[in-house]
């Protein structure tokens, strides 16, 4: 898959990204910034692409577990 390509993410996926970029320009980021840190922070939580299987945990919900014990 060619770098940049997001036909392997979900549609949940890519409104994700499509939210957080919003947020971030709001914040006054740039175009360009906003869309890698929100592609990135949709990798982090989901491990990037579509995946099978469930019950997956993402990155935050672990951290959230292991905070209340």
């Amino acid at each position: 898959m060619p770098q940049g390509d997001k036909s392997s993410y979900t549609d949940k996926q890519k409104r994700q990204a499509e939210h957080i970029e919003e947020s971030y320009e709001k914040r006054g980021v740039s175009k360009d910034e906003a869309e890698k840190r929100a592609w990135a922070t949709v990798n982090k939580e989901s491990g990037g692409g579509k995946k099978s299987g469930s019950g997956r945990k993402t990155a935050s919900r672990k951290v959230g577990k292991q905070a209340r014990k």
